[in-house]
């Protein structure tokens, strides 16, 4: 009877076990992320980047950050953008600023696929401080702020911690930051 049971279990738990992979999933903003859901489609269900959401589509860049990919996208919460002086967000989503808003959009955006390993790795070979190329055409540099985080400096000086790691995309992967980082 022993053997039956253990059986039974073994079997029970091989047959749960596609579903354990589909839903290997990250919590943002109060919403799984699934790895097979587009950078977009997952961003516009969590509740901390609203005004990240609405700053892409004003900029118009949905159907890019739809696309293939791969990306990595620093992606600053709301949080973030209330650090930026009052009235910012506002002024940048206006029609007239979409070509700033873009240039501050795709500063965020690093072609490739930059997780938490391949950041570290890229430090270590550059000797401490990694600098990589943004969608934008800026430059980000990265260092190890401890053993486990990772903060990314602007070109300006500011630096953003990376709140959470390897949030998988079907086309990219999503890095959460604290600062909105600002090109020259």
């Amino acid at each position: 009877m022993r053997k039956i049971a253990q059986a039974f279990v073994v079997t029970a738990a091989l047959a749960a076990a596609p579903f354990a992979i589909a839903e290997n999933t990250v919590m943002v903003g109060g919403q799984s992320m699934f790895p097979t859901k587009d950078i977009v489609d997952n961003a516009v269900n969590s509740a901390d980047h609203t005004t990240l959401v609405t700053a892409v589509k004003a900029a118009g860049l949905v159907d890019t950050l739809k696309g293939k990919g791969p990306f990595t996208v620093f992606a600053p919460t709301n949080a973030a953008f209330g650090k930026l002086p009052a009235g910012t967000v506002d002024t940048l989503v206006k029609p007239e600023n979409k070509e700033t808003l873009t240039k501050v959009l795709t500063y965020h955006v690093v072609p490739g696929k930059y997780d938490f390993n391949a950041l570290q790795g890229e430090i270590k070979k550059q000797n401490g401080k990694a600098t990589l190329a943004t969608a934008g055409g800026g430059k980000l540099t990265f260092v190890m702020n401890g053993m486990h985080n990772i903060q990314v400096m602007d070109e300006k000086g500011g630096a953003a911690n990376i709140s959470t790691y390897d949030v998988y995309q079907s086309n990219g992967v999503i890095n959460v930051i604290d600062t909105v980082l600002m090109p020259k």
